[in-house]
């Protein structure tokens, strides 16, 4: 890629998407830097330099991308991560960077879902039914506390790693890394006698399989809609941002 001599990326991850970026960048022979949050002990292996932690807020990214030349910064954390995103939009503009993010689009429902959309995760705990019931709590590991307000339910949880200690009296938890299927998924729920499923809508195929599995058990999911960050130029697929990026390079911008 030509356009600005020698680009310089700065890919932010911790997604399937970033992965699947990293390795197109890797592949093509560009100058990028993968930067993993720091939250999950064992990440995934990257074909990208890679750098493991936080920046210290918009100043600390601002300074980082000024130090390393960073030309692109591309977002592809996680749907949820909307402090990071924030933190993106303005550390790029204070550092003149160019910003691109990676988001895979939200799931749609489709007939027979029996969706219950909520804000945030205070609406998902107050949307839980009023008698004890048993929960797939598909929400990570940030938010699970919030779900000590409602001890009288039964809780599955599964996570890529498992917190040291989990608040909930009345709870299984499952290390597992996806994608998952949805045979898988309806054989978990149905061992469990799942009732209810509490989800991010993080969009994407690596863990859409609950959402199909809820769907086929008529199963009531209480999804989480994903907050709101800054308008930013956005691109679905990780095809689609390298497309993005040759053409740049094309136009020598």
């Amino acid at each position: 890629m030509s356009g600005i001599l020698h680009p310089k990326i700065l890919l932010l991850g911790g997604t399937a998407d970033a992965t699947r970026l990293a390795q197109l960048l890797a592949e093509a022979g560009c100058d990028a830097i993968f930067s993993y949050a720091g939250r999950t002990q064992t990440p995934t292996p990257q074909p990208l330099p890679t750098r493991i932690g936080g920046f210290g807020g918009v100043e600390g990214l601002a300074d980082y991308l000024r130090a390393e030349k960073i030309t692109h910064l591309i977002d592809a954390t996680h749907p949820f991560a909307a402090g990071m995103s924030r933190n993106a939009v303005a550390a790029a503009a204070r550092s003149s960077t160019r910003l691109i993010a990676l988001e895979r689009a939200p799931w749609q429902a489709r007939p027979g879902d029996r969706w219950h959309e909520v804000a945030d995760t205070a609406g998902a705990v107050a949307a839980l039914p009023a008698l004890p019931a048993r929960i797939f709590l598909a929400i990570g590991r940030q938010t699970v506390d919030a779900f000590a307000a409602r001890p009288e339910h039964f809780y599955l949880l599964r996570f890529i790693e498992a917190p040291e200690s989990i608040p909930l009296p009345d709870h299984v938890a499952l290390a597992m890394r996806g994608p998952f299927t949805e045979a898988g998924d309806r054989a978990l729920l149905a061992h469990h006698g799942i009732t209810h499923i509490v989800a991010k809508n993080s969009g994407g195929e690596a863990t859409r399989a609950k959402i199909d599995a809820a769907r086929a058990l008529s199963l009531p999911v209480i999804l989480i809609n994903r907050p709101a960050v800054p308008d930013q130029l956005c691109f679905e697929t990780a095809d689609a941002v390298m497309a993005h990026l040759a053409h740049e390079a094309d136009l020598g911008v």
